[in-house]
């Protein structure tokens, strides 16, 4: 069993570029392996995701031996015209003519809204019935109760795109579990995102990695916690945004799903790293472009978070710190405006974090 998906979100560069040679190689490992549904978006990378989707796979392979999703980003168009605009850039920067699954992108409270507002699920119809999208659906950052009132009043819609993972599976921001359940209600598939979410489950607490490698000593982190979502029976692909040959190889492995005495296990696994874990970001990065600061907010916690988990090493992540802000924004910079906090898919007081990121690094 394999359930991967390829997400283009986090690929290797070369110098300011990137390398296109090496996403090509990390492409063809992908499908030698079984793999074919790649994942991309209008925004990711500042639109080098849809380009990789054109440079090392359209270019490259027969249409018929691949899967494209793309995400437009709804919650900044106003306009059929505007969403148009992103939808005919999107195809001619992947090079192809149709996708396989077309989603709005990032589905909140806010941006459920203006979808509605502006009618954009009649968009995305519009686009099946003109055989320019064979399915069509959103990916989603919000509780399970949303969810159930979106997919009650769009019907049409195929497929959800949720954050899954151990850790979030009973979180009361996320509600992966209970957003699972409402999906199955309404007949909906289930494409899975954030399986080590953000990088998060791949590095663990040397106490929760200890109890791992008890059961299983060559599996990685990594491998429990792709293990953990490609073993739900509703999820039908689960995206890894890889960067390096070696974790296509690694994830492209078939295996057996997780037994009942293994998610225990993780379930154990997630207590030890709540309890270790200041704040619960992904590091994804959605709210940087908008801090008219210009703080490096997803740097700036992760930093955090790693001197929660090793106060005795503040004057190492102190020294990053210093050396990031050089050429941007302070934590003490932060005006307090929560501009950022409108595009958390997490749902996290972003300023009252930074403020307490503040009063230790900035002293």
């Amino acid at each position: 069993m394999n359930k991967l998906g390829f997400g283009l979100m986090r690929l290797p560069k070369l110098g300011d570029s990137y390398d296109w040679d090496a996403v090509s190689e990390m492409v063809d490992a992908f499908m030698a392996g079984g793999g074919n549904y790649f994942d991309t978006c209008y925004t990711y990378l500042d639109g080098n995701s849809d380009i990789a989707v054109k440079k090392c796979i359209a270019d490259r392979k027969d249409r018929s031996s691949f899967r494209v999703a793309e995400k437009l980003p709804g919650y900044s168009c106003k306009s059929d015209e505007d969403l148009q605009r992103c939808f005919d850039e999107s195809r001619a920067r992947c090079g192809v003519e149709y996708f396989d699954v077309l989603l709005l992108h990032c589905l909140t409270i806010r941006n459920y809204a203006i979808a509605q507002q502006y009618d954009q699920f009649r968009f995305l119809q519009e686009k099946k019935a003109a055989g320019l999208a064979k399915r069509i659906g959103f990916s989603y950052h919000g509780n399970a109760a949303l969810l159930d009132e979106i997919l009650t009043a769009h019907p049409e819609v195929d497929v959800v795109l949720l954050q899954i993972n151990y850790l979030d599976w009973e979180a009361a921001a996320i509600e992966s579990g209970k957003c699972c359940e409402t999906c199955r209600k309404h007949g909906k598939s289930i494409l899975a995102m954030e399986p080590v979410k953000g990088g998060t489950l791949a590095q663990l607490p040397e106490e929760a990695e200890k109890l791992l490698r008890s059961v299983h000593p060559d599996w990685t982190p990594a491998d429990w916690a792709l293990r953990f979502v490609q073993s739900l029976p509703d999820v039908e692909i689960v995206l890894s945004g890889m960067s390096a040959l070696s974790q296509v190889e690694a994830n492209i492995k078939p295996f057996q799903p997780l037994t009942e005495d293994e998610v225990s296990l993780l379930m154990q696994v997630r207590d030890i790293i709540e309890k270790d874990t200041a704040i619960a970001c992904t590091g994804c990065g959605y709210c940087v472009p908008h801090c008219p600061k210009h703080i490096p907010i997803n740097q700036i916690i992760k930093m955090y978070n790693e001197f929660s988990r090793a106060p005795s090493d503040i004057w190492k992540v102190k020294a990053a710190y210093r050396h990031l802000t050089l050429s941007e924004g302070k934590a003490s910079d932060c005006i307090g405006c929560r501009t950022c906090e409108k595009y958390c898919p997490q749902n996290l007081p972003i300023a009252e974090h930074i403020k307490t990121i503040s009063e230790k690094f900035d002293k």
